[in-house]
């Protein structure tokens, strides 16, 4: 059976979104290229977050967005193709300020139900992680180092229980990531 659905996840300054442009430019055919809700969000809807109010504001209005972006592009896919999304509705649990169970509990779900809306995860590790700059890249970003690291331990924790979760570590070298990350989508093409 084809994969339907893979997500490219991962902490803030992994490379996910460079990882997800090269695949979609790669397989035009092949996949059908979901763009990060949040970022979008942050860009052109939902001022910076000040405050705890604001980031559950922010992270359910996400939640829904994504949910049903991605239900509008899977209902062009044609036969032999997958969705490739850049990040996926559990994400919000590793950005949710009470944990992610409270987060699935919030948006009326299970972990484990929005866990098995995607075939496969691809998980890349901030460079936080190991100690590189995550300054560059996105102008929406507002963690620092050591909120990135904890962000993506948590997101990690949320997406890890996936039977077909592959992660790729953060390393100095950028290109060589984001070829470890291709790599593990490739094979699932």
């Amino acid at each position: 059976m084809a994969i339907r659905r893979i997500v490219v996840s991962g902490g803030p300054g992994a490379g996910k979104t460079t990882l997800w442009r090269e695949i979609a430019a790669a397989y035009p055919e092949r996949v059908l290229a979901v763009p990060e809700v949040a970022t979008l969000m942050l860009t052109h809807v939902f001022p910076a977050v000040r405050n705890l109010e604001e980031r559950y504001a922010l992270q359910r209005a996400i939640f829904a967005v994504q949910r049903s972006l991605e239900l509008a592009y899977e209902s062009r896919l044609s036969p032999g193709q997958s969705l490739l999304c850049d990040r996926g509705v559990p994400d919000g649990g590793g950005y949710w300020p009470d944990g992610h169970e409270a987060f699935f509990r919030d948006m009326q779900t299970e972990w484990q139900t929005e866990l098995s809306r995607y075939e496969a995860v691809v998980f890349m590790e901030s460079a936080a992680v190991g100690g590189l700059s995550i300054a560059h890249g996105n102008a929406t970003r507002s963690e620092d180092q050591l909120a990135a690291v904890e962000i993506d331990r948590r997101l990690s924790e949320v997406w890890a229980p996936h039977p077909k979760f592959q992660r790729v570590a953060q390393h100095a070298d950028f290109a060589r990531k984001v070829a470890q990350g291709r790599a593990i989508v490739d094979a699932w093409l």
